[in-house]
């Protein structure tokens, strides 16, 4: 938010600078407020904000390489200045003038550049941010220093662990050292000025400090924090190897209030019906162009497993060759030899997935939810992953949080990295985070990443 804030400050003040070099410090205030020039400037702020988020200059993997970062910077401000252009020509009264828009766009680009470096500088530096300890040394500990470390961003520095075993003592488990024994815990936190405590011991009876522990949550000196629940919120995945069933049973949601599910529930339907009439006439010119290219239906139809564990039929755009599973159920792969030309088009542009709007208004499906997988896959899965079910404990979704943060899967082990984002989603789906999940599934199928 601090970045999104800045960088609007950034560019709008970019764009009144050029109003006062254009035009002089004279005339500035009548170009300013006369002609609705501060209002101008707004807009053209909010496009250069929306065409940062469209190159993922949110996303802080973008952020670490500076190379790329300046290069989609620049891919950035074009687009946007494209969009102004096209803005421009459409409503004429918006325009802002092109001797101070050829003025804000390099004024833009050197504060953006300056700033978006010193952003890096100060996310990464390891004296800077919260500073953690972890109470652990065995894998668990290492896989959320792990963690940390690979999101130098999220403002977290890993000081040390400390454990039971005196010979790792000094020793590097991954980066940081063994700082201390945990009966040493309360002079380790105020010797290194820690500020929370991350409990990371996969055995912890007869382990766990708790007296130590006890005292110094009481004290309200340092905040301490379950692994599973820091990571959890670091990563946005529920790590299977790192919760107990009775972690998933006392961290539950419960029931929702009914006022939020009806909500929620009304949202998604009136979604899924504003998009099957904005999208009638790409249904029809789809249907034509399937019919015209191979012999058999128009329309696919599976069952798949919904809420609960019941059954539906659904519907897609039939993109394979009829005979595509002649010899039994397969995942899809990347450039499958049944998929038919125009199957592959409208699979890379996401238009297959149309037809199951009429699913979400049924009530079979939401827009947002865990991807509704077959019968057969699922008795599959279930018998190799744990809490695998648990996936249906709400209705599937047109999109969702797995499928957005992690590629499609064809595999076992895919299958068990998107359940860990599945259960981050049942656990703490609200209708903003639907939102949210609907923005960057919009921005996934305008550059067509991810599809097969």
């Amino acid at each position: 938010m601090w970045l999104v804030l800045g960088e609007a400050v950034l560019v709008y003040g970019s764009i009144i600078a050029a109003v006062y070099l254009r035009v002089g410090f004279n005339d500035a205030p009548f170009e300013l407020v006369i002609k609705n020039g501060y209002w101008k400037a707004g807009a053209a702020a909010f496009f250069c904000l929306a065409s940062f988020y469209l190159f993922d200059l949110y996303d802080f993997v973008v952020m670490r390489d500076r190379r790329e970062l300046v290069l989609r910077l620049i891919q950035a401000l074009g687009l946007a200045w494209i969009g102004l252009a096209l803005c421009f020509y459409l409503y004429p009264a918006m325009m802002l003038g092109r001797s101070i828009a050829l003025i804000a766009l390099p004024l833009a680009l050197g504060f953006m550049v300056t700033w978006r470096l010193s952003a890096l500088w100060f996310f990464g530096h390891p004296q800077i941010g919260e500073r953690i300890l972890i109470v652990g040394s065995g894998d668990l500990a290492v896989e959320i220093a792990r963690e940390v470390l690979n999101r130098s961003d999220a403002g977290y520095r890993i000081v040390g662990f400390v454990g039971n075993d005196s010979d790792l003592l000094g020793k590097s488990l991954i980066n940081p050292r063994v700082i201390g024994l945990t009966e040493e815990l309360e002079d380790v936190v105020s010797r290194e000025a820690i500020d929370r405590i991350v409990v990371a011991m996969s055995e912890r009876r007869g382990q766990l400090p708790t007296d130590k522990l006890l005292q110094l949550s009481l004290a309200g000196r340092v905040s301490i924090e379950e692994g599973a629940s820091f990571n959890e919120r670091l990563t946005g995945r529920v790590a299977l190897n790192m919760i107990r069933p009775s972690w998933l049973i006392f961290s539950g949601r419960g029931r929702q209030a009914r006022a939020a599910t009806l909500l929620r529930t009304a949202g998604h339907r009136l979604a899924a019906l504003i998009g099957a009439i904005l999208s009638l006439p790409i249904i029809l010119v789809t249907a034509i162009l399937i019919k015209l290219e191979s012999r058999g239906p128009v329309f696919y139809k599976q069952e798949r497993v919904g809420k609960n564990g019941k059954t539906f039929v659904l519907t897609k755009f039939r993109s394979m060759s009829v005979d595509a599973e002649q010899d039994g159920p397969v995942w899809a792969s990347k450039h499958d030899h049944r998929m038919t030309r125009v199957g592959r088009i409208i699979r890379k542009i996401r238009v297959d997935e149309i037809p199951q709007f009429w699913n979400i208004l049924r009530g079979e499906m939401a827009f947002v939810g865990p991807r509704p997988e077959r019968p057969h896959f699922v008795a599959q899965l279930a018998e190799q992953i744990p809490y695998y079910e648990q996936r249906h404990l709400i209705a599937p979704g047109l999109t969702g949080w797995a499928q957005i943060k992690y590629p499609y899967g064809s595999s076992i082990e895919d299958a068990r990295h998107k359940l860990e984002y599945d259960l981050f989603y049942i656990k703490n789906h609200t209708l903003l985070f639907d939102m949210i999940i609907l923005a960057e599934t919009f921005k996934i199928i305008l550059f067509g990443r991810g599809a097969q």
